[in-house]
């Protein structure tokens, strides 16, 4: 399975306990106080009439002239994310440097803002990047914010700017093409403007950045599996899985996909995660032998692939499953999942995968044949696709799907996007860094 969309929550430690104080001593709402903005259900037909949007707002560092700072969480749910309203995050902080109030504004089909009341594929056709974007402009130019002269802030009476993460920093480009002159500025961290259906490029910061011992031993342990596994030797692919625990998924494919979750850790680290993180302890488990970590080329494959499968024996499979079973946590053979057909609002994975298919590809595959790969090269665009059609089989119901990237990327720009009073904020390390400009 594909990992579902996950973005960091920021903690606000003692301060949340706090009343919310603006600059001028008035007491203001709580944070997580959750507010309600009437949004269009389909922007190109507005006769259908509009949904309850959810919004987290405060005017904390906010004086008149002040510009007005929104953001989105992107493709989960909004809830917790009222700690980007203050000056621990860079909205925040813009705000307080700029006299300016903040907005976090749910994305539709996610949370509890939805146009309508199921994730079926019939309703999922007004779930679309342009839909998103014209949210923004709608929200912006009609939304009444709760606080003084909160009626008086529209973008042609105040100056908008948008902050965002990885996809959501992706709409920061991709509104301020569309929607000329909407936003006064914007500010995208790691956002990847370029769609792309073959991803391979996801792991290559991974593999350049990672303990050098732990990436040599992770490729070495994927060649030997991916020739296992094209071996078409029962015995053999049968033992290795046991190795890991992991017997009981049907489908061999599966199992080296779900290989994949060690290295998509890496997305969550942070500056302040320490080597504790699951990430690391993942690389301890194969490098640290009797205390001794390996040498740069890694211990070699007898070790290093006992030493995983260990690994996701004790640790790692109840972390990433918890009580489910193999198939049900990262099987794709069974149609008749939960994970597959619950079509009940407030499924980020549903959500995002709508998106994954049909418009933005991101398929975080093998490498090519001539370079080196983390993921075993058995883990192709088809392989990820298909799922598509696993759960959305009425909107795919004869072959898998190709997603719409170079109809994105002709929109919006890409990587050759122009444009004034933007800033793109990346890091080497990062796993998106290949679709970031």
């Amino acid at each position: 399975m594909m990992r579902k969309p996950t973005v960091p929550i920021v903690r606000l430690g003692a301060r949340a306990n706090l009343p919310v104080v603006s600059w001028n001593g008035t007491e203001l709402p709580a944070y997580n106080t959750f507010y309600y903005f009437d949004q269009l259900i389909d922007h190109n037909n507005p006769s259908l009439g509009t949904f309850k949007q959810r919004y987290y707002h405060t005017w904390e560092y906010y004086k008149p002239g002040g510009p007005i700072i929104l953001s989105t969480p992107g493709e989960v749910n909004a809830n917790f994310f009222h700690t980007y309203l203050t000056n621990v995050t860079i909205m925040g902080t813009i705000a307080q440097e700029t006299n300016g109030a903040t907005v976090v504004l749910e994305h539709r089909f996610y949370g509890e803002s939805n146009p309508y009341p199921d994730l079926s594929v019939e309703s999922l056709q007004v779930h679309t990047v342009q839909q998103a974007i014209d949210d923004l402009e709608y929200f912006a130019n009609n939304v009444v914010l709760p606080m003084p002269g909160g009626d008086n802030v529209a973008p042609h009476q105040a100056p908008w700017i948008y902050v965002g993460g990885s996809y959501a920093g992706a709409l920061a480009s991709w509104t301020m093409v569309s929607k000329p002159g909407l936003f006064h500025a914007a500010y995208s961290s790691s956002g990847v403007v370029q769609a792309k259906v073959d991803f391979w490029e996801y792991f290559e910061p991974i593999r350049e950045y990672m303990p050098r011992n732990c990436s040599s031993d992770v490729q070495t342990v994927l060649t030997h599996l991916d020739k296992v596994f094209s071996s078409g030797n029962p015995t053999a692919i049968l033992e290795v899985q046991k190795t890991f625990g992991l017997q009981a998924l049907k489908s061999p494919t599966d199992f080296l996909s779900a290989l994949r979750n060690n290295l998509w850790d890496w997305q969550r680290l942070q500056p302040n995660t320490g080597y504790l993180s699951i990430f690391h302890r993942f690389c301890d488990q194969i490098e640290m032998k009797a205390g001794v970590p390996g040498p740069p080329e890694g211990w070699g494959l007898d070790y290093a692939l006992v030493a995983w499968g260990k690994f996701w024996r004790r640790e790692y499979y109840p972390y990433l499953c918890g009580i489910e079973d193999p198939e049900t946590c990262l099987g794709t053979a069974n149609a008749t999942l939960d994970y597959w057909t619950d079509t009940s609002v407030n499924n980020n994975a549903r959500s995002w995968f709508w998106i994954v298919c049909n418009e933005v590809g991101y398929l975080q595959n093998a490498a090519p044949e001539n370079e080196p790969s983390l993921v075993s090269r058995l883990i192709q665009p088809p392989y990820d696709l298909r799922q598509c059609q696993l759960m959305f089989p009425q909107a795919f119901p004869q072959t898998v799907p190709t997603p719409r990237a170079d109809v994105i990327n002709s929109r919006y720009g890409g990587w050759n996007v122009k444009l004034d009073r933007i800033i793109f904020v990346n890091g080497a390390p990062q796993a998106i860094l290949m679709l970031m400009l």
